[in-house]
């Protein structure tokens, strides 16, 4: 069988894991880590690293299909997003019961959002190329980081206590956000959207 080709990182951590990009295969491992058990773990991952290799290539061709967003139309997005996500993001505050700073809406080539340990929120504008539910999918995740500055078990009960249906938009952005992100990059998805990890699989 083939031998599966591989750019290999190694650092103080504590575990294997995988990261399949667009160029390639990378392979993070301990220092300690022997090049059988680096070997071992990749072969073992053989069928987890084609069907993501597939999902990356299925993701170019959609991304092909959709047009560049002109400067005129990002704009308009941004205007868009500057009148709903606001809105959106004072509906939610108080049914996860968290205050916050300031709102700014950004075309961003990666992340669809953020919140700052003061409470400033960010969105990307392009998240009004999506459904209105992958939208308050994705205030609900930055407000309950007001509660959990983490993504640990405790934060994603406030999420799904507050919206229950995430999982499944989350599983929307996830699948559709790369070909989204690309319309206004003008270039494959960037490092955020474009990367399938495999965390914690062995220790070494």
């Amino acid at each position: 069988m083939e031998k599966i080709p591989y750019k290999l990182i190694r650092s103080k951590r504590k575990t294997l894991g995988l990261e399949l990009r667009p160029e390639g295969l990378i392979v993070r491992a301990p220092f300690r880590a022997t090049n059988g058990q680096i070997e071992y773990f990749v072969e073992q991952h053989r069928q987890w690293i084609r069907q993501h290799q597939e999902k990356l290539e299925r993701q170019k061709r959609q991304a092909a299909e959709l047009p560049s967003l002109t400067e005129t139309e990002l704009k308009e997005l941004a205007e868009r997003a500057r009148r709903c996500i606001p809105e959106r993001v004072r509906y939610y505050a108080p049914k996860v019961g968290v205050d916050y700073c300031s709102i700014t809406i950004r075309c961003q080539k990666s992340r669809w959002g953020s919140c700052s340990s003061k409470g400033n929120l960010s969105f990307n504008c392009l998240l009004m190329l999506a459904p209105p539910e992958v939208i308050d999918s994705v205030v609900v995740h930055e407000l309950c980081h007001r509660k959990e500055m983490n993504h640990s078990p405790a934060f994603y009960a406030h999420v799904l206590r507050v919206f229950p249906e995430y999982r499944t938009w989350r599983r929307w952005l996830k699948e559709n956000g790369p070909a989204l992100l690309l319309r206004r990059n003008g270039g494959y998805p960037s490092k955020l959207s474009e990367r399938y990890i495999v965390r914690n699989a062995i220790s070494a």
